[in-house]
């Protein structure tokens, strides 16, 4: 199968949830686009795949503009021949409450965090329907479901709970054109995006929050996708999929 992972670039230290994605599919055998605006991390990433047996392309794109969402698409046509899969992973911070946000920010995350979807699904789901299938997996948070567990984020949390509207509208829209559409919504997982605004002590009390008092990683996540994207989960759709050690349910 061929699978779009979009965020799949490499940080400087430990692997981030798109990477991790792009990974574990490679290693089952899919052949993955590796989509990000900076083609060094990106570049990062499709070496590992290679270099461990793999087969990745990189793609470097601004996947809040409709049209690089467009050509992304195309693109994964054109080398692999089909689009199967689709991990719509772009994602940033933004922190506030709505007294105290910034306006530029907000619509920034908006922007990143779920009009990026939007939009790459609206031209996934046109190459999709040809071949009457597809899985499309929307990475959300668990921050979209309980609040207080990130401190004032009103404009990621906003962002994230729209990403399970999205899934759901889309499960209803496309379900009939065999196309499943699902999202995860991971908890406490540490990662490099995490390292750079968590202090040690931070750390540890994030970890203790949830009943299993264990620390989640980019694999926990990245597993999870691999479920949703593959034919173990067929009759799996529209489905808000948390990885958070109990943190929700606690």
């Amino acid at each position: 199968k061929t699978a779009i992972v979009t965020g799949a670039g490499s940080g400087s230290d430990g692997y981030g949830i798109g990477q991790a994605i792009a990974i574990l599919f490679a290693n089952h055998g899919a052949n993955v686009l590796v989509v990000d605006i900076d083609l060094n991390r990106g570049n990062r990433t499709v070496e590992f795949i290679l270099e461990n047996g793999g087969s990745a392309t990189l793609h470097s794109a601004d996947v809040t503009i409709a049209d690089h969402c467009k050509t992304t698409i195309e693109s994964a046509v054109r080398i692999y021949g089909s689009l199967d899969i689709l991990v719509n992973n772009v994602g940033m911070r933004g922190v506030g409450s709505v007294v105290d946000l910034n306006e530029e920010q907000f619509k920034k995350v908006l922007d990143v965090n779920l009009n990026s979807m939007v939009f790459m699904s609206k031209y996934a789901v046109q190459q999709m329907v040809e071949n009457k299938r597809g899985s499309i997996i929307n990475m959300s948070s668990f921050v979209a479901l309980r609040a207080g567990g990130f401190g004032a984020a009103v404009p990621y949390a906003l962002s994230k709970a729209g990403v399970i509207a999205l899934t759901q509208q889309m499960c209803h829209d496309h379900g009939q054109d065999g196309i499943r559409v699902n999202c995860i919504a991971p908890g406490h997982v540490y990662t490099p995006m995490v390292a750079d605004h968590v202090n040690p002590k931070q750390r540890e009390l994030r970890r203790k929050a949830a009943p299993l008092q264990t620390e989640g990683t980019a694999w926990d996540v990245a597993l999870a996708a691999l479920f949703l994207a593959s034919d173990e989960s067929s009759y799996v759709t529209g489905a808000s999929l948390v990885i958070d050690g109990g943190y929700v349910a606690h």
